[in-house]
């Protein structure tokens, strides 16, 4: 690089070229970069340390790619001119978040609180997350309070974190109390706000509560998603409406072009949580025609769905299709497709969760 003779040594090139490398999972040139960087005598900062951390998090082997973020991390706090700073710990804030690890993530923040490093809201939202996936409420309330005594103000994402929260835990009270919240602050909320309000009421199986939702959603203006209507079927598969889901799925599937496979699932989960295996084969072959094509998902709620009715013919008739789209089911496929009763905790505990549920021959 440096033989050009246009070039030029400078961190923010450097730093550009290795996130870019990253973000294509090209994590060997990004390091290949950063080698390159200070062979041509440019001395790293922590703009290039927080591109070199962010190219490993993008790499496959999460847990592999978490050490080494540590370790970068660790090293940045030996030399000067590489501290860490705000992006530093809400890079690996959000990626411990993400990878549930809530120790490590109680680590970090605990670290920034020590250091001269002030937080920010989305190093508050990136804790939070982390407590809000391994439902620990209490904790997500404790940050909140940090919040507010460090007069940091939620934003729709903090909400929409607390939201999700009390609805999974059917806290409902709550749950509409952030979300008043959130219509008097002068942040909007967003699809994401309303589709988890109406999963968690649809799980409840309060459908009316539900349906309110979605109305005051059309009330402030905001256009359905493919995942809105997933919620939705998702809601009247609970709810015992199955002819109302497929009012809906019938109008989405004649009215738009593109029909996400996940709406079919939804359709299909909601035949098969009310026992109608039959009318989900129905389903499935008539959206076949319509040039729909399935994914494991789709397969695998099937298989489970005819295990669980014992119809040996559909489940024939479906494993045959399965075999002439070259499709081959592999061992967590039959694992996951079956009640965690019938599993054995050995043959659980073999199936790596990186495995793909179905192979292919093609």
């Amino acid at each position: 690089m440096q033989k050009q003779r246009w070039y030029i040594a400078d961190n923010g090139i450097y730093s550009k070229l290795i996130s870019v490398m990253g973000k294509k999972g090209q994590t060997r040139m990004a390091m290949w970069l950063f080698s390159e960087m200070r062979s041509s005598g440019c001395r790293p900062d922590t703009s290039v340390y927080n591109a070199l951390i962010t190219a490993h998090l993008h790499s496959k082997d999460k847990t592999k790619a978490l050490a080494k973020a540590m370790g970068y991390f660790e090293k940045m706090k030996g030399i000067e001119r590489c501290k860490p700073n705000i992006v530093t710990y809400n890079i690996l804030l959000r990626a411990f978040a993400q990878a549930g690890d809530v120790k490590k993530v109680d680590e970090l923040f605990k670290d920034l609180k020590a250091s001269a490093v002030s937080p920010d809201i989305y190093t508050y939202n990136g804790v939070m997350d982390a407590y809000g996936k391994n439902k620990m409420v209490a904790e997500m309330e404790s940050v909140l309070q940090l919040m507010k005594t460090n007069q940091c103000k939620p934003d729709v994402i903090t909400f929409n974190l607390l939201i999700d929260s009390y609805g999974k835990r059917q806290a409902f009270d709550k749950m509409e109390q952030v979300f008043k919240s959130l219509l008097r602050s002068k942040e909007k909320p967003t699809l994401a706000t309303f589709n988890s309000m109406i999963t968690s009421y649809g799980r409840a199986r309060l459908r009316n509560k539900a349906e309110s939702v979605f109305e005051k959603m059309n009330e402030l203006g905001f256009k359905p998603s493919y995942v809105t209507y997933d919620c939705l079927i998702t809601t009247y598969g609970y709810c015992d409406s199955v002819s109302k889901a497929r009012e809906i799925f019938d109008e989405i599937l004649n009215t738009q072009k593109d029909v996400q496979v996940s709406t079919l699932n939804a359709m299909l989960d909601a035949y098969c949580l009310n026992n109608l295996p039959a009318e989900a084969d129905q389903l499935l072959y008539h959206t076949l025609r319509k040039g729909l094509v399935p994914n494991a998902s789709t397969y695998k709620l099937l298989f489970k769905a005819y295990t669980k009715a014992s119809m040996k013919e559909l489940l024939g008739k479906l494993l045959k299709h399965m075999d002439a789209q070259g499709i081959v089911p592999n061992k967590k496929f039959f694992l996951e497709a079956f009640d965690s009763s019938k599993r054995s905790p050995e043959s659980s505990k073999s199936v790596n969760s990186s495995t793909p549920l179905i192979e292919s021959n093609t």
